[in-house]
Formats: structure tokens, C-alpha cells, sequence
């Protein structure tokens, strides 16, 4: 899978149809009008929503990437939206609650991935219910959490870095 497959083949400005200089994956400029277009990963917020017991909420996957695994709920941040208010978006979209979002747990990247995942914790005004996007929702004891069942690295790497594993 290649890292940007928008500026795999092209060649051409978009703005003025003449023979650009792509410097593959990250940008294309045209010397003929100037147009300069710049590629870089894309932002992901998600939660780790914990109960006073300390449990974790997380969601079984319903669609690719990583569908029927478990992960963090969360996603894409929109342009003109906080990370905060995506994850709060996010967290309405897939598990139906409203939440309030608390500190910074971290920030988690790879080179060969065109995202960026930003995880901030949460506290859930209500009880997660399963959608389309969330197929099943539960909250894990930390001993409970199925590792080798998370859909992504940053999903291990976050809650690691949560519950100081």
C-alpha cells in the first residue's frame, strides 16, 4: 500500500495542467505558476474512557481498518475542529454518549503511516451502546484487556502509557 497514492502519478498541476516536480510522497510544486501542494499525515483523535474503577472502554471495530478488533474510539479530525471537539464528536458518532475530555495521554506516530493519533482520556456522561461503527462496546479491567485483539499499535501504546505498563 503505498504511502500517498493521490500523488503516485502525477505529474501535472493541478491548477494550470503543466509538468510539475513531485518529491514523492510529500509535495508537488509548479515552477510555470507557482502552485505548491504539501502532503502530510492527517490527524486521528481518539479516548480512552475510564470508569471510576478504573475499567477502560473499547470498541470492537465495524468497518476497515481493523474491523472486528478492538480499539479506541475515535477519528478523523475535520478542518475548522479542535482535537477535543473531534474525539467528542467521535465518541457521540460511535458509541452514542456525550463525554467530557480530560488530560493528554499522548501522541503517537510511524513513518510508514499517514496518520497521526493524538489519544486524550474521557468521562462518559452515560452508557456506550453499540452502532454500525462500535460493533460492541465493553469496559476492561486493565488485566482484562485483550492485547492481541487491538486493532492497532497506537492502541496498545496509549493504553500502556494510561496504566503505566
Amino acid at each position: 500500500m503505498s504511502l500517498n497514492p493521490a500523488l503516485e502519478d502525477a505529474g501535472f498541476c493541478p491548477r494550470c495542467g503543466a509538468t510539475a516536480t513531485v518529491a514523492f510522497p510529500r509535495s508537488l510544486h509548479c515552477a510555470s505558476c507557482g502552485y505548491a501542494a504539501f502532503f502530510n499525515p492527517k490527524p486521528v483523535g481518539c479516548a480512552i474512557a475510564r470508569e471510576a474503577d478504573g475499567r477502560v472502554w473499547l470498541a470492537r471495530r465495524g468497518h476497515e481498518p481493523g474491523r472486528g478488533r478492538w480499539s479506541m474510539p475515535g477519528g478523523f479530525v475535520d478542518l475548522g475542529e479542535t482535537v477535543e471537539a473531534a474525539i467528542a464528536r467521535e465518541l457521540g458518532e460511535e458509541l452514542c454518549v456525550e463525554a467530557d475530555i480530560g488530560a493528554l495521554v499522548g501522541v503517537y506516530s510511524h513513518a510508514d503511516k499517514g496518520v497521526l493519533v493524538i489519544v486524550f482520556e474521557a468521562s462518559l456522561k452515560g452508557t456506550p451502546r453499540p452502532t454500525s461503527e462500535a460493533t460492541e462496546v465493553r469496559a476492561f479491567a486493565p488485566d482484562e484487556i485483550p492485547w492481541d485483539e487491538l486493532a492497532f499499535s497506537t492502541d496498545g501504546a496509549a493504553l500502556r502509557d494510561l496504566l503505566g505498563d
